[in-house]
């Protein structure tokens, strides 16, 4: 398979910091679960009519970065996007890498403009907490976590 998600040539790696993840030798192993994982109702409700399953990766920015975060450690990153959003993206021991870049197709971000993204901020929103719990059951279950 190819990984087109931004810098996964790098990210090959990064071990994951948690045991409970252990079977996760990397972001792209991550990166290919969660292909099998996304779905509509863990997009975002304001894109969820840019869905499909050719583009799974289009409003799962936060909910893949924090669990990329509890998975890989680091810190989770955004750009400030038009509308005043964030695209979330990881940074771990140096590396940078974005699981769900593709979404943007060739449209190129500017990752050095990044800031520093919070957990606590992001899941005020409640949809985005349950959106991300669906998003880590889905993982969960395809990894025989109970």
């Amino acid at each position: 398979m190819q990984h087109r998600f931004y810098n996964a040539a790098n990210c090959s790696g990064l071990a994951p910091i948690n045991e409970k993840y252990s079977q996760i030798t990397d972001p792209i192993a991550l990166y290919d679960l969660l292909t099998e994982i996304w779905s509509e109702n863990t997009c975002a409700p304001r894109l969820r009519s840019n869905w499909s399953t050719g583009n799974p990766t289009v409003g799962q920015c936060s909910i893949t970065a924090f669990l990329a975060q509890d998975i890989f450690g680091g810190q989770v990153w955004g750009i400030l996007r038009p509308g005043g959003t964030y695209h979330c993206f990881n940074i771990v021991k140096g590396v940078s890498f974005d699981l769900t870049s593709e979404q943007f197709g060739v449209e190129r971000l500017d990752y050095l403009s990044a800031v520093p993204q919070s957990r606590d901020v992001h899941f005020e929103k409640e949809e985005k907490l349950q959106r991300y719990l669906t998003l880590k059951a889905g993982l969960e279950k395809a990894l025989g976590i109970s």
